[in-house]
């Protein structure tokens, strides 16, 4: 009798990347006629940030009414998930925030109730340290406030939660889920322009 020999499973090996030209302009990428038909999720970070065994929330206006969300929001064109935590965390509470652990990354789907289309949210959530209020901050639009609850009270208001993985989040942070920031790579063609075409 014999056997087959083992499937190699391991990804190919990838095209090493291009060497950059010190002090050459950012390359302009294409932008393909197709992408428009493509499906893609929004890709969105949030920050868990516990104290005291209470965790930081803000209260948003939505099209939905009040909802309670973790200080969160949609990733912008050039930044690394960490990146926009960070300025999310300052637009949403005024703080100052230090990302030090990848929670998870989840995907949710729903309907919104006020045009009817169909959403799928891929989210990057991290924990960290809240620094400092920044003097003259002012909250984003919508924000209402910020509220320090506690796991109980947030388990009781899950009616009135933007998201289910505002829980989720938080269930896994106190599990001890975290992994290192590095683990969510960031390639520095991020941050250039794409062309219009």
């Amino acid at each position: 009798m014999t056997h087959a020999a083992p499937l190699d499973l391991a990804p190919p090996a990838s095209p090493a990347a291009p060497t950059p030209i010190p002090g050459a302009a950012a390359v302009r990428m294409p932008v393909s006629k197709f992408a428009a038909d493509r499906w893609r999720p929004n890709t969105t970070v949030a920050a868990i940030i516990e104290r005291d065994g209470r965790f930081l929330l803000v209260e948003e206006d939505t099209a939905d009414g009040l909802r309670l969300n973790n200080p969160a929001g949609h990733l912008d064109p050039g930044e690394a998930p960490e990146t926009a935590c960070v300025r999310e965390v300052l637009e949403e509470t005024k703080h100052r925030f230090t990302a030090t652990a990848l929670v998870g990354v989840y995907l949710s789907r729903f309907t919104k109730t006020s045009t009817g289309e169909d959403v799928t949210y891929l989210r990057f959530a991290y924990t960290g340290e809240l620094g400092d209020e920044v003097p003259g901050a002012e909250f984003d639009e919508g924000i209402v406030r910020t509220l320090w609850m506690s796991y109980e009270e947030i388990v009781a208001s899950a009616d009135r939660h933007r998201t289910p993985l505002l829980l989720r989040g938080i269930d896994d942070y106190l599990t001890g889920r975290r992994y290192p920031l590095d683990v969510v790579h960031a390639d520095p063609s991020i941050l250039q322009t794409p062309a219009q075409g």
